[in-house]
């Protein structure tokens, strides 16, 4: 009798939240090909599903995330290969930052090379103390090109670069210091913190929450006087939902704003 294998990725919801759970905890969580496949699957089901206001990116066992499966990269050494994988990590990447909902990742262990790019492209991030982090592909001949994208974007220029030209790690505490993560905890400690923040996001109306993000993105990769356009547009539009028009009037009345669910 043939034990089937168990899923690559977790996934459960309560009260609003999605959490999805990398479940190769045995091997450190690589982003295989077939770890990709199910996490792109879970976000697409999700950034479609208006019961879902937040997600949390977790892992199973001791690590979060030690990038590609180099073992899988390694047995099929062809160009064509390649470009097709990054192309599909880079697919996944996006599809959370194109997601309406905000993604926590929730970190522990080790996040080196795409599982520290994973981090990066989520919109926040809470770590436990002992969590360190890499993009440590230059050791193994491999410039971190792609993770680059989401590191660069995450902490200042030279910071970046001395992390993708040395691979050396940084403890949690540099990492929230250059800004790849929000928050730092005991490990004990990393359920109830990352529920915390999903929680004060949870209670923001969600239109303003999704405009906010989608501008958030866009106006980062343009030049001031666009930025200042778009953002102008966005605030205007989001001025005429009802949530908006109800907070304002609640702040005016000095009273706790009523939403609708």
């Amino acid at each position: 009798m043939t034990t089937a294998e168990p899923p690559y990725v977790l996934s459960s919801r309560a009260a609003g939240v999605a959490t999805l759970t990398l479940n190769r905890g045995d091997k450190f969580n690589p982003l295989s090909e077939e770890m990709l496949v199910a996490l792109q699957s879970e976000l697409d089901a999700i950034k479609a599903d208006d019961s879902v206001r937040v997600v949390v990116l977790a892992a199973a066992g001791k690590a979060f995330c030690a990038g590609h499966d180099l073992k899988q990269m390694r047995a099929q050494p062809s160009h064509a290969y390649y470009r097709k994988l990054f192309n599909q990590c880079s697919k996944m990447m996006l599809t959370i930052q194109h997601m309406p909902q905000p993604v926590i990742a929730r970190v522990q262990g080790i996040a080196t090379a795409a599982g520290c790019q994973l981090v990066a492209m989520c919109d926040l991030a809470v770590a436990a103390r002992d969590a360190k982090f890499a993009v440590s592909g230059v050791n193994y001949g491999l410039f971190c090109a792609t993770p680059s994208v989401g590191l660069s974007r995450n902490v200042s220029r030279k910071q970046a670069m001395e992390m993708l030209l040395t691979g050396e790690f940084i403890d949690a505490d540099t990492a929230r210091e250059r800004g790849l993560v929000n928050r730092v905890v005991p490990v004990e400690e990393l359920d109830a913190e990352v529920g915390r923040l999903a929680s004060s996001i949870l209670a923001k109306p969600a239109v303003a929450v999704a405009m906010g993000k989608q501008l958030f993105y866009k106006q980062l990769e343009m030049g001031v006087e666009a930025a200042y356009q778009l953002a102008g547009q966005t605030m205007a539009c989001n001025m005429m939902d009802e949530a908006a028009l109800e907070g304002v009037q609640a702040f005016i009345e000095k009273r706790v704003p009523s939403w609708k669910a």
